[in-house]
């Protein structure tokens, strides 16, 4: 269920309370949730996600992207998240793309390159072509 990007980063389409069991077999140190709430009817709502976490001695955080598209504070916000982890991290949403997507902003946020988050992503299923623009300019700001 979870696709790993890096060594740290895994995303997965929506979890359970169940699958932080998971994520704590992996090291998870900290789950991030992409998704906005009420979304979808069949979603786990975000709070009992950051309860099952937080049981599990994880840090959570929320950073809902909806489909209209990415902004300058979710990308803050995204990198922020991974700087401070202090071990693997888990970020979900529907499907995974959006924090695919999210996880690759913030990166060429901070100097990442583009080409190779570009290949990072496609080997775990991802395509991120369609942020790619707004990733090289994410980099060239760096």
């Amino acid at each position: 269920m979870f696709r790993q990007l890096t060594n740290d980063i895994f995303v997965s389409p929506q979890i359970t309370e169940q699958d932080i069991a998971e994520a704590a077999k992996l090291g998870v140190t900290l789950v991030i949730n992409n998704r906005p709430e009420d979304e979808s009817e069949d979603q786990t709502p975000g709070n009992a996600i950051e309860r099952a976490a937080r049981s599990a001695g994880m840090d959570y955080v929320a950073i809902p992207v909806t489909h209209s598209g990415f902004s300058q504070p979710q990308v803050k916000a995204m990198s922020a998240a991974l700087e401070k982890a202090d071990g693997p991290v888990l970020a979900y949403c529907r499907s995974g793309t959006r924090s695919t997507l999210l996880w690759a902003l913030a990166e060429a946020s901070q100097g990442g390159d583009p080409d190779a988050l570009t290949n990072i992503a496609a080997k775990a299923g991802y395509d991120i072509t369609p942020v790619r623009p707004l990733m090289d300019m994410l980099k060239a700001q760096a």
